[in-house]
């Protein structure tokens, strides 16, 4: 599992992704979908497990979780896709990988930074064009909040929500914000206010993914 998710300290909200092996499509139904949503609340029973967002995709998928002990979201993890992909070649009668290596993880700190990471994990689908509103796609937590019957038991995030969390979802992102998340999904970089950041980069052992990219310059 990558540093992130070793060091995973209970209490700290995580966003978390795993993309499909080459970005292969790993749901090719509703019913597929419906298994692996199946998987995550039996993960739940198994590793205390706080599921504040979710977002399915063809390809990958977006969670915004909450571990309620120290590196269990790590052992939480791997049951899940361990289980998935045991399940996924029983069906396919396929071998091999079929997700592309480590899931990775970033701390987002509990305040409106995390109602903007909800925001991005929620309108996804709609991001990439695959609905016209983001609560129309059923494999995200958006519509199960609006829906008496959800697919499964979501943990109310620790901040309040806006009132009119679905029209706040559809507003599109800046490309400031698109490009901070792009930042902290490839570095595993804390998402929050800077002093914030600092201190749970150093709590974490997180430093080296807020240092500089690129090569240090050399001197005349």
């Amino acid at each position: 599992m990558p540093r992130t998710a070793r060091a995973a300290v209970g209490g700290i909200v995580y966003h978390v992704l795993s993309r499909g092996n080459n970005r292969s499509t790993v749901f090719h139904s509703a019913g597929e979908y419906a298994q692996f949503i199946a998987l995550i609340s039996e993960a739940k029973d198994r590793v205390a497990m706080d599921l504040i967002s979710v977002c399915l995709m063809p390809n990958h998928f977006h969670f915004v979780v909450r571990p309620l002990e120290n590196e269990s979201l790590g052992k939480w993890m791997q049951w899940l896709l361990t289980s998935h992909v045991r399940q996924y070649h029983k069906q396919h009668r396929t071998s091999g990988r079929v997700w592309q290596g480590r899931f990775k993880a970033f701390p987002v700190q509990d305040d409106v930074h995390l109602l903007t990471v909800m925001r991005y994990v929620e309108r996804n689908a709609l991001t990439a064009a695959l609905v016209e509103r983001a609560e129309h796609w059923h494999w995200g937590s958006l519509q199960w909040r609006m829906s008496e019957k959800t697919q499964i038991e979501l943990t109310p995030p620790p901040i309040r929500m806006p009132e009119h969390w679905a029209e706040y979802v559809n507003q599109p992102l800046t490309a400031h914000e698109h490009e901070r998340f792009k930042q902290c999904i490839h570095r595993q970089q804390p998402f929050g206010e800077q002093q914030w950041v600092k201190r749970t980069a150093q709590q974490l052992g997180l430093d080296s993914s807020l240092n500089p990219v690129g090569r240090p310059r050399r001197l005349a």
